[in-house]
């Protein structure tokens, strides 16, 4: 028979089962599952948000290497020419 955790049969894994239910109680051991299960579920969420805002600033950056309209580096100011009607 092969050994399933950490060299520990089946039987063996049965017996502290029973013995931690035994010590925690029902309750506890059903309270113990659902804060897992909730701290499980943060974070996967927060993972999945990390993802998502690494995905979007990787948009972002491309689109800046692409260059927008307003990446404008090597411009020339111009002043207008006055007009008659202004130099009155």
């Amino acid at each position: 028979m092969t050994p399933l955790v950490f060299g520990l049969g089946p039987m063996e894994l049965v017996i502290i089962l029973v013995v931690v239910l035994l010590l925690f109680g029902g309750s506890r051991l059903a309270g113990l599952g659902r804060s897992s299960g909730r701290a499980i579920r943060e974070f996967k969420e927060e993972t999945r948000s990390l993802k998502a805002d690494e995905e979007k600033a990787k948009q972002t950056r491309e689109f800046k290497d692409t260059g927008s309209p307003s990446d404008v580096q090597d411009a020339e100011v111009v002043e207008p020419e006055p007009r008659p009607e202004d130099q009155r």
